[in-house]
């Protein structure tokens, strides 16, 4: 495991929240003129047009220009299927490596069948800057990152962990709301409890930064917890719930939830690292639509 000795304690972390798709990104660095990472990002997608624009990545760009960052990362915390990811654009205005998971692999091997992906999909990786392996160090100047498996929403969940700040993609969602679902291809629900204790057992104090909310009525949109607020309050995963507990929640809850409105444009567009799929011979680019498969 890495060390973060040299981690300072307190990074900062600028979080953009995307209504569309609620969605937060962010911006995770060691103030004004330092290396940043960017964690989550979201390529603006109407599906009713089939347009793409990039209002939400243009907001982070502002940010890490108008704070004199250097990107070094661009961080997906796994496949999304909520959202499109920005990441190329952004990785062309701003520089930077586009990483994640090393288990992504066993996702594009499932997808491409889904979608019966032309025959030159790779399902190495390749489409990604940097695959990373449980415990790796994520290099970024002075503000040295970690990566944690957290599988269970997917196979392939990763959360990075820098400083006292860790991003924890879709495996929890602030307390009043729960965790994630587990009915995707390759989702486990024993997978992710093991996922979630694994993250409450770090120090109390420890921030905890949501990839989405979806707050009730009552509240307005939050995305930052902490370790000791998610095992009081979370209403699935808090202390004293049993994994069985757990499991027989998550499996009768997924069964009632409807797939998420992008899951098939997102999913095919980002185990591609957010690339669109290679153009036709008209000059086109297509998403795939499967009839009665999922």
């Amino acid at each position: 495991m890495t060390s973060l000795s040299t981690t300072p304690v307190q990074p900062q972390v600028h979080g953009m929240f995307d209504p569309a798709t609620w969605t937060v990104t962010y911006v995770v660095h060691n103030g004004p003129g330092s290396d940043c990472a960017i964690i989550d990002s979201v390529l603006d997608y109407d599906p009713k047009s089939g347009r793409t624009q990039h209002a939400s990545a243009d907001k982070v760009i502002e940010y890490v220009r108008a704070n004199d960052l250097q990107v070094k990362w661009i961080l997906e915390t796994h496949a999304h299927a909520d959202h499109l990811s920005a990441a190329p654009y952004l990785r062309a205005q701003l520089g930077g490596k586009i990483g994640i998971g090393g288990n992504i692999t066993r996702v594009q091997k499932v997808f491409k069948g889904v979608f019966n992906l032309e025959p030159e999909f790779k399902l190495d990786g390749s489409q990604f800057d940097h695959l990373f392996q449980e415990g790796d160090a994520i290099p970024m100047g002075a503000l040295a990152g970690e990566v944690m498996y957290v599988p269970g929403h997917t196979p392939a969940c990763a959360a990075y962990r820098f400083g006292d700040a860790v991003f924890v993609g879709d495996t929890l969602f602030m307390p009043d709301v729960g965790t994630a679902r587990c009915d995707f291809p390759g989702g486990d629900a024993r997978a992710l409890y093991a996922s979630t204790r694994k993250l409450l057992s770090l120090p109390p104090e420890t921030r905890l930064f949501m990839c989405h909310d979806y707050p009730p009525t009552d509240r307005e949109v939050a995305f930052e917890t902490t370790v000791a607020e998610q095992r009081a309050k979370n209403i699935h995963v808090h202390d004293g719930v049993s994994e069985d507990e757990f499991v027989a929640m998550r499996t009768q809850r997924d069964a009632t939830l409807e797939m998420p409105t992008l899951i098939l444009p997102s999913v095919q567009v980002n185990i591609r690292a957010g690339e669109l799929p290679p153009k036709e011979d008209n000059g086109v680019a297509y998403l795939k639509i499967p009839l009665n498969a999922l």
